[in-house]
């Protein structure tokens, strides 16, 4: 559902979708703050590569971006031609290389939750020692639901932070940030919560 929607709004989200929203910017900062120069950053479910993998290439760093919306790929390419931009699933995407840090930022929480303990499993296994995630996850308990953007249908899921943080925890992540970038309200907005974590 999602890869046909992103990829049939590519141009509006590309328009809407170009710079950062509310503290990302610090959030990121903090992600890549005492970084190796050139340290190997995987961006998981990176769209056009706008603002995050942009911002990480501009200060020096590499960029592998994984997306299943071949539209939102092609802008990266077209813009980030120094990135590599490989065309994936994110529960599908495997690779031997090992990463400074991950970002998952704005895409976990389109995948069935049952499949996420697996998937951040995989991200431990992908980091270095000390290797930092940047994540996003839904901001309270509530069932799967789907919801509209310039007209197309999109589906989300997700466990609430508490959960999503033992999780982590348990794989050895310790947080550097972990602070609602919206709370729940009791109409559609289910919340947003912000990760930054590193790992032992």
């Amino acid at each position: 559902m999602n890869r046909d929607a992103y990829n049939a709004i590519a141009e509006s989200w590309d328009r809407a979708r170009n710079a950062f929203y509310g503290r990302e910017k610090a959030y990121l900062d903090t992600f890549l703050r005492d970084m190796a120069a050139r340290s190997p950053i995987l961006d998981l479910g990176c769209g056009t590569g706008r603002p995050m993998a942009e911002c990480i290439l501009n200060q020096g760093h590499k960029v592998t971006g994984i997306d299943q919306a071949v539209e939102l790929l092609e802008r990266a390419r077209t813009r980030m031609p120094s990135g590599t931009w490989i065309e994936s699933t994110i529960e599908g995407f495997e690779t031997d290389d090992r990463f400074a840090g991950v970002v998952c930022w704005d895409a976990l929480f389109h995948i069935p939750r049952e499949r996420h303990p697996a998937i951040l499993a995989r991200i431990a296994k992908m980091l270095i020692p000390k290797g930092r995630l940047m994540l996003t996850v839904g901001g309270s308990e509530h069932p799967a639901f789907t919801d509209t953007m310039f007209g197309e249908t999109f589906f989300y899921d997700s466990f609430p932070p508490e959960k999503v943080m033992s999780m982590l925890g348990e794989l050895g992540f310790r947080p550097l940030v972990a602070e609602f970038m919206n709370e729940p309200s009791s109409g559609r907005d289910k919340g947003r919560y912000a990760i930054v974590a590193h790992i032992a």
